[in-house]
Parts: C-alpha cells; structure tokens; sequence
C-alpha cells in the first residue's frame, strides 16, 4: 500500500526530540512489527528481529499481543539453515479483522469486505439508480436519496457478512467520483453526478445506525491506484498513474511509492483536461474535456438506440460481456469506435506522461475489460512519442478492473489497524 501520511513536523526552535511514552513506543513497535509480516509475508521471532532491529525478546511479547487480538497467528516451521533450532514462522491472522470498501459508480455501486491478509470475503455491485429526465443533457440524474439508500445497503450486506464471519470491521471507505472534503467527509464536487457538497459519510453513518464502522472517504481513482501500487512496487514501479474509464475519466497518481492528493484534493481531475476548444460541451461545462472523447458513453453511441447495452439498469458486468458479444459477432461500427478510442486515449495519456513521467500507467474501469484492444495500440502510439529511450512508460491493464476502487477502500480501511494494532479488540478467552 503506498503511503498517504506526511512526515511530522518538529517544534520550531526544539534541539531534539521530545521523550516518548513507554505506551507511546509500544504501539508504534506493534504497527512496526505487524506492517512488516503485512508487507513482507511470515517470519520467524529471529528474522523478525534482525529485519526490523527489535530485541528478540520484545518480538515476542510484541507477538504476543498482537496474536491476543487476533492479527498475527504461528505457522509452519522456518528453517534458516542446518546449524541451530528451527524457528516458528509468524503470520498475519486473516480470521478476525476485516475493512470495507464501497464505490459510489455512475454505472454501479460496488461493496468489497477484505480480511487483513486481504482476500475477499464478501462482494456484491448493483446498478446505480437514477431518474429519468428528459430535460437532463443525457436523459440521466441521480437524486441523492435513492442512491445512498442504495449504498447502505451494500454495506449493511457487508457488515451482516463480516458478522457471519466473527470479523471485526476496522472501517469503510467509500469511494465516490470527484475531489473529497477530506475535513469534513463531503464530496466537493461529482459533476457526473450532478452533486455538489454532499456530507457522504454523515448520510450514510445516519443511514446505517448504530451498525456503522468509522466511515471516510477517497476519490475513487485515487483508491484503485492504490489497490493496483502494491503488485507493481513488487517490479520495482514506484510511479504510476491508474486511469480510471467510466462516464468520465479520472486518474489515481502514485509518486515515489506515494499517492498525490493535491493541495484541494483535485489531483486526477484528467478528464477535464483540455483538448478541443471547439469540441463538444461537457457536463463540467466546458468544452473538449478528455472525457467527452473516452467516457463508456462514446462507446455506447455507436450502438442502436434500442440496444439493450446502453441500459443503465442492467449491471456493469452483463453491458460489457454485450459489448464483447458484439465485437466477437463483428459489429463494424463498434470494431471503429474501439481503433479511434485507443487514439483518443492517447492525447491524453501523451500529455501526463510528460507532465508526470510515471513508469507505468494502468488502464481500469471499462478500459480494462478491453485490453486486448487498447493496450497494444496505446503503447505503441506513446512509443513513438518517446523523447528519450529511458523514458518509456509500459501500459498495462487492470490486474483487478471494476473491484479495483472498493478493494483500495478496504485496504485503506485497514490501514487503521496497520498504524494502531491496539484499535483491534481482544479475542475472547
């Protein structure tokens, strides 16, 4: 996972550090020890102490405690080699804490329950309601009600879910598009949406009850980025950008091993990059946004009018494998707009390549589910805008596609325990 914390800063005209507290130090050596066999996988009590510094005997006891509140278990016998007494390996225990994540889509709203070794244990995606309106520019808006009594829903499936499980749930992230009010847990502004300055977490805490985990919130590009960083930092890949491709299109940007928010948390507001003064309006308002030439809708436009497809009513999963079904039987305007598309996603991503320089940059969303189309090309064509030979950027697709949001929004909100083990409650005897 890639850092979101910034370094603390030290009291203007102090000489050195204050003294810590015994409590203090002790916390801070469990979110060591357990970010370490998070990270890194199982250890034995010895590696544990030459790889992280620690006393062999307070990797002990810091074992101990953590294994009361069921974050760490033993495993199977290490053996570092011939000479001496084989050690016990220690693990992360995926049986008793969890987190959640919940995407807030235009197309769909997904939930994900994920333990702390990070497998799923409960998925569940619906369509996002919305009225019909003819006045609306696309026939489409989204009334606030419906939708987030729709999402608390999901959630409460994830929490009866989690609850079936014994799991403990350390919290939710929800995952809307849009920059976030980090302060005050509201979306600033989801021109898809058509909100603005909605108090999402205090919604839906109102919502949920007394059932409801510690709710926050991030950008859902900025979640995907971060679910999808992990698998490539394992290659060496600390800069990235994930693009995420729905109605609109947004970016999830990793610098150095760590996520960009930006000063107003607008970073990865790519779709509104412009690129036609003349093109056509978008629904931010202006004219020749990215997005108004790789949104899903574009693609959809193609299609007949008629065409189930286009239906937002039917869930995410079943319009692509239509769309698929389409381009397998060689439905030609389909097979032209998918060649331009990869065009158009390159005037962008041409851009952020030499604004950003990431080593990589991951297609997700409904770009992922075509990758055979799109990689390729897009690579090819940022090839042959190289400036430098080790400038290259590999293109690659989403190794988790429409999960990848609410399963960032699950491992964010495990970060919780990550930093405080102590949070976890104790097993009972």
């Amino acid at each position: 996972m890639a850092c979101m914390t910034s370094p603390a800063e030290a009291g203007r005209g102090s000489r050195r550090a204050a003294p810590v507290g015994h409590a203090a130090m002790r916390s801070a050596n469990l979110s060591l020890l357990l970010r370490h066999l998070h990270t890194r996988g199982g250890r034995s009590r010895a590696t544990l102490s030459q790889e992280t510094g620690l006393s062999k005997a307070a990797v002990t006891s810091l074992v101990n405690d953590l294994a009361v509140r069921g974050l760490v278990q033993e495993g199977k016998v290490e053996r570092l080699g011939a000479v001496g007494r084989p050690g016990t390996e220690v693990r992360i225990d995926p049986g008793h804490v969890a987190g959640i994540g919940l995407e807030l889509n235009v197309d769909y709203l997904a939930v994900s329950l994920r333990d702390l070794a990070g497998a799923a244990r409960f998925a569940d995606s619906v369509p996002t309601p919305y009225a019909l309106e003819p006045s609306a520019a696309d026939g489409r808006s989204y009334p606030l009600d419906p939708v987030l009594d729709r999402a608390a829903e999901l959630l409460q499936r994830a929490l009866d879910a989690a609850d079936a499980e014994g799991l403990w749930v350390a919290g939710a992230t929800i995952a809307p598009p849009g920059p976030i009010d980090y302060d005050g847990s509201r979306v600033r502004f989801a021109s898809n949406l058509g909100w603005t300055d909605v108090p999402l977490a205090e919604e839906l805490a109102r919502r949920l009850g007394e059932d409801s985990p510690v709710l926050a919130l991030e950008n859902d590009a900025k979640l995907s980025a971060l679910a999808e960083a992990p698998r490539l930092a394992q290659r060496g890949i600390t800069d990235l950008v994930y693009l995420t491709g729905d109605k609109g299109v947004g970016a999830g940007i990793i610098a150095g091993g760590r996520l960009l928010r930006g000063w107003s948390g607008f970073s990865g507001e790519v779709g509104h990059i412009g690129l036609d003064p003349a093109g056509e309006r978008c629904r931010c308002g202006r004219r020749g946004c990215w997005e108004t030439m790789v949104g899903f809708d574009t693609v959809l436009d193609v299609l007949e009018a008629d065409d189930p497809t286009r239906s937002g009513r039917l869930p995410m999963t079943e319009r692509l494998a239509r769309l698929r079904s389409l381009l397998d039987a060689g439905h030609a305007p389909l097979h032209e707009r998918f060649e331009r598309l990869a065009g158009d996603l390159v005037r962008g991503a041409g851009v952020l390549v030499d604004v950003l320089n990431p080593q990589a940059i991951v297609l997700g969303g409904y770009f992922a589910s075509f990758a055979d189309l799109l990689v390729q090309p897009v690579q090819s064509a940022l090839d042959a805008r190289l400036l430098a030979a080790d400038g290259r950027v590999e293109v690659s697709a989403s190794a988790l596609g429409l999960d990848a949001a609410a399963a960032g929004g699950a491992a964010v909100a495990l970060e919780r325990v990550l930093d405080d083990p102590l949070l976890a409650p104790e097993l009972e005897a």
